[in-house]
């Protein structure tokens, strides 16, 4: 059968493979036809008990104003239950925000002028991953605009999301925060890096094996260029500049490249620690302290300033029967004082059958998970993050309102 075209002569293997596969990049998009590496999850309705939660007011108010026709139209269930969108929760936000203007800052939390960008880096860690994951669908929930970043290469927080192409390259047009770091014509705008998610508010920046790519060509301009860490790292800084406008809290999800590390460090208002109550766990998140306090010395050492809003640590995966981590818990308040969420993120059930699923919490109904384990670890979720929004509430100069509210919240799911 004779072959429609001649390779060129002397082509290696590699790059006979990827000529190949442009030219059926191409002939796709020449069809109109190129590969979708999301699977368009939704996110579930909200209920009208849930929606008052999130909004800190009595779902009887609620149900007058559907009655009354006044903010957004409920979806109409059976025996009449109503169940809102996130657009839809947002939408009320709005109109309560307007409504009760004394009020608005606990219903529309978004950042007003003057008030800078929080952007919360997340280091590598016991659950950061995860921690990451519930704290930008968190916030979100909570009417923040949010923009996650993932800077691991295997893409762990974007499978999350929906997004499975973390092991492949794509000739099209760059994916990750490599297209927005890049050293050469191949840089693009922020912006065009940015998708979006299922969550009403939160937008990601996919991480894909690019970003190993933007390791290696630091490395190389590292040791034949003189290039340092900080000198890569500022493209973070700048690159976030470019659409810092559209929102209020980033968050990095840290991966273990050296030059992308920095660049989280450097572009933080805020770092998140993780670390698991067990003695091996605790050691390894101390050694990871000198690293950072390595990436933060080279940049001071550059000439530019660190001064984070707030450097805290959460305690992941914690098991509150088990007598030995609980006495690390103890030892870990002692040592860090203040530093130390009060907050823990208890070991669960509930919490890994998500995981299981790609899906976090926020997007399952209680009964898919059992309701006792639902509730309780809901409750550890939300005051974490209770207290992380606490603290961009100080940040911003804005008396603290979270912890109280999910205390509340924790009170009525207990008794």
């Amino acid at each position: 059968m004779p072959r429609s075209e001649n390779p060129p002569q002397m082509e290696t293997t590699s790059e006979r493979i990827e000529r190949r596969t442009n030219e059926l990049w191409d002939r796709l998009r020449e069809r109109g036809v190129e590969p979708d590496f999301r699977d368009h999850r939704t996110l579930r309705s909200f209920s009208l008990g849930e929606v008052a939660e999130i909004l800190g007011v009595s779902g009887s108010y609620l149900r007058q104003l559907s009655i009354d026709g006044l903010g957004p139209t409920p979806e109409l269930g059976t025996a009449g239950r109503r169940s809102y969108t996130l657009r839809q929760i947002n939408e009320l936000r709005a109109y309560l925000a307007s409504a009760r203007p004394k009020e608005a800052l606990k219903f529309c939390p978004r950042r007003r002028e003057g008030e800078k960008l929080q952007i919360i880096s997340v280091a590598v860690g016991s659950a950061s991953t995860t921690t990451s994951f519930y704290l930008a669908q968190g916030l979100a929930l909570q009417g923040y605009r949010v923009l996650a970043i993932d800077l691991d290469p295997k893409g762990s927080l974007s499978k999350m999301f929906g997004y499975c192409f973390a092991t492949m390259c794509f000739p099209s047009r760059p994916r990750s925060m490599y297209g927005a770091l890049s050293y050469d014509d191949n840089r693009v705008s922020m912006s065009s890096v940015i998708e979006s998610t299922h969550f009403d508010g939160l937008n990601l920046v996919p991480g894909t094996m690019e970003l190993e790519i933007f390791e290696r060509e630091s490395w190389k301009r590292f040791h034949n260029e003189d290039l340092k860490p900080p000198d890569a790292s500022i493209g973070m800084v700048d690159a976030l500049k470019e659409v810092e406008q559209g929102y209020d809290v980033v968050v990095i999800h840290c991966g273990r490249g050296s030059f992308l590390t920095a660049g989280a460090y450097e572009a933080a208002t805020g770092v998140l620690m993780t670390v698991r109550p067990q003695w091996p766990e605790i050691a390894s998140m101390t050694l990871s302290l000198y690293p950072f306090s390595h990436f933060v010395s080279l940049i001071e050492k550059a000439g530019r300033s660190v001064n984070y809003d707030f450097t805290k640590y959460l305690v992941t995966r914690h098991d509150p029967r088990d007598v030995a981590q609980q006495e690390a818990v103890g030892l870990l308040r002692d040592w860090l004082g203040d530093d130390l969420l009060t907050a823990t993120v208890w070991e669960s059930d509930a919490i890994r059958q998500a995981w299981m699923k790609n899906r976090s919490l926020y997007e399952l109904s209680a009964g898919e998970v059992g309701r006792s384990a639902y509730e309780q670890a809901m409750e550890t979720l939300n005051s974490t993050n209770a207290e992380v929004m606490d603290l961009i509430s100080e940040v911003w100069g804005r008396p603290p309102m979270y912890v109280s509210r999910a205390s509340r919240t924790a009170g009525k799911a207990s008794s």
